[in-house]
């Protein structure tokens, strides 16, 4: 682990170097263009695979990008970008190949986390027609892996918090992303790629 802290002395004495008030301007506080919901997936990093500088993404991750209406976390850290932060953007970001996913689509006992996966289930039984027409379990999982974010962002919209910040007249954009590996890209479910 040790590493990881010597390439940390690394990184800050490169940026200090080439912005000596980079750091200074990171502790004033943070004005992110939008909140994203991601996968806990380690390989997904959102702010190294989109590109972008600190304070760019207000993050809140977990197992397989799910918004359950139970869970207070993830509300509270909605409510604190809309209301606080300002952000105009929330961003549900998947990934092809996700755990989750797969674990969702067995039929096997994961213990604690089938409460967890149970969000996704929902989403497998409404889409049951459309998933036995995928061939192989790669195509499901994939299918899946869409289905789920734009599921993610239909709940988003069911939320309170939504609901109060857009009765309020806040302006706020929706975006279902999914990364896949096998390209490095990053694609809009919306259209927009």
């Amino acid at each position: 682990m040790d590493q990881f802290l010597v390439k940390n002395k690394e990184w800050s004495k490169k940026l200090n170097a080439s912005n000596p008030a980079y750091f200074q301007q990171l502790a004033e506080g943070q004005s992110p263009k939008a909140l994203l919901l991601g996968c806990s997936d380690s390989r997904v990093s959102p702010s190294q695979v989109l590109g972008a500088e600190l304070g760019e993404f207000f993050i809140h991750r977990n197992i397989a990008n799910v918004v359950s209406h139970a869970d207070m976390n993830f509300l509270s850290v909605m409510q604190f970008a809309i209301e606080v932060l300002k952000v105009e953007h929330i961003i549900v970001y998947g990934h092809y190949g996700c755990g989750g996913i797969k674990a969702a689509l067995s039929n096997e006992a994961h213990g604690l986390i089938d409460n967890w996966l149970a969000n996704i289930r929902d989403v497998i039984n409404r889409n049951k027609e459309e998933l036995s027409t995928c061939e192989g379990i790669g195509c499901q999982v994939n299918r899946l892996v869409e289905l789920n974010v734009l599921a993610q962002i239909e709940n988003i919209k069911q939320t309170s918090v939504y609901k109060e910040a857009i009765k309020s007249g806040c302006k706020i954009t929706l975006h279902p992303w999914v990364f896949d590996f096998s390209t490095g890209l990053v694609h809009d479910l919306a259209g927009g790629d």
